[in-house]
């Protein structure tokens, strides 16, 4: 009786056992696949290596694979941050699948690192969560930019405007080439030839905002053929233009500017002019940088790469310059009599008339072809022979509505520099 017992007990366990190895191996198949990143592109980069990425396209879309379907409720969980000022950078998030597409809703900035979450509330379509947030960064192509641009040309082969859509056609690209610029980073520049080169952009006066204005640029001139260099220009003083003279003793912004003067009428024209001496004999310089005792202007721009921003404070009616990082010229239009339409500036505006002035604006000259202004000036019409032309390389001009700081242009210069 008692070995019957005894067998009806080993029977009972072994009917236990087998069915809790039932119910285990059952919820064994019940269990959701984990959720792991098994691939992650930029185009033909791969973001998923030990090391950080770089050289990403401004315009790439992220492309993460993952082991499993993923559930396209919880993909609030991904974020694309800029680590410049961990400032969110927004993209549209689609799932097919196991397939997760990151699409920016901006062009990436120029030279800058980024940062791209996949966070722990990311799960399957089966519910399993990721156990640990996955973190990978990478670096965007060239060097490095304040986001925020109204237009960027990069001259990488082309004279698109990766930003916007200021692209001229081939028509308006005349004898300009392409070659290595200041440094790798920086990929290529634009080569203008001194007497014929230019490009034209359409609809250049809509870069021009009668508010808060930055002008960012590479350029490195050539003297050989020793004259004054006209880099670009809007219609002149009728939009802006960049300038630097044939001593290369100085440079200067002479830009048109709207008003609210309610005793004035029309537009005004200013130069925040460079003048490299220290000069504060002028009302509203206050700020002026002498270069004399240094070896003087020249030996910062003339036939090197030399980095230069021009800044329009709409809040404070200030206009300054800045030399490879450095501020080099500042005005305060708040200084200017009282009554006069300097005290009342608002911003910069396009104030040209056709025919005479055209609202395109040209890289490698004062002006568009279509203008006529100055055309019998020996300087001043495009074809005339000893016009100032510009002559040397040009890369990474850059427009901006609103102000940038100090403190960006440095980086902006640190990053660039050859």
């Amino acid at each position: 009786m008692k070995n019957v017992k005894l067998l009806l007990s080993v029977l009972l366990v072994v009917g236990l056992l087998a069915t809790v190895s039932t119910l285990m191996t059952g919820c064994d198949e019940d269990e959701p696949p984990a959720l792991t990143l098994t691939t992650l592109m930029a185009g033909a980069i791969d973001l998923n290596g030990a090391a950080s990425a770089t050289g990403v396209p401004v315009d790439a879309t992220i492309t993460a694979e993952f082991s499993t379907e993923v559930d396209e409720t919880s993909v609030s969980a991904i974020t694309l941050t800029r680590e410049f000022d961990d400032a969110n950078y927004p993209a549209t998030i689609t799932v097919a699948g196991k397939t997760v597409t990151i699409d920016p809703n901006d062009n990436f900035s120029t030279g800058t690192l980024f940062i791209l979450e996949f966070g722990a509330g990311l799960k399957s379509k089966g519910g399993k969560l990721l156990t640990t947030a996955i973190e990978r960064n990478f670096t965007s192509e060239g060097t490095f930019a304040v986001p925020g641009a109204i237009a960027h040309w990069t001259f990488e082969d082309n004279a698109d405007d990766i930003i916007g859509s200021f692209d001229p056609t081939a028509a308006q690209i005349i004898a300009v080439t392409y070659e290595a610029g200041r440094k790798a980073d920086a990929g290529k520049a634009a080569s203008f030839n001194g007497t014929t080169s230019i490009i034209e952009i359409s609809n250049g006066d809509d870069l021009m905002n009668n508010g808060d204005w930055a002008l960012s640029l590479w350029v490195k001139p050539n003297s050989t053929l020793a004259k004054g260099q006209f880099v670009l220009g809007l219609g002149a003083f009728n939009g802006f233009q960049f300038e630097i003279n044939g001593a290369y003793e100085n440079c200067k912004l002479a830009a048109s500017y709207a008003h609210n003067n309610p005793a004035g009428a029309g537009q005004f024209t200013e130069d925040l002019w460079v003048d490299a001496t220290g000069n504060l004999d002028w009302q509203g310089w206050t700020f002026s940088k002498d270069y004399t005792a240094s070896g003087g202007f020249d030996d910062v721009i003339k036939d090197k790469w030399t980095h230069v921003v021009f800044v329009y404070n709409s809040g404070d009616k200030t206009g300054t310059a800045y030399i490879n990082g450095e501020k080099a010229k500042e005005q305060d239009f708040g200084n200017w009599p009282v009554d006069s339409n300097q005290t009342f500036a608002t911003g910069l505006s396009y104030k040209g008339v056709a025919p005479e002035v055209v609202n395109e604006l040209a890289f490698g000259f004062i002006q568009s072809r279509a203008g006529t202004l100055w055309d019998a000036e020996p300087w001043g019409g495009y074809d005339q022979p000893g016009a100032n032309h510009f002559h040397g390389l040009l890369d990474d001009v850059i427009i901006y509505h609103k102000v940038i700081t100090q403190a960006e242009i440095t980086l902006m210069y640190n990053s660039g520099k050859p």
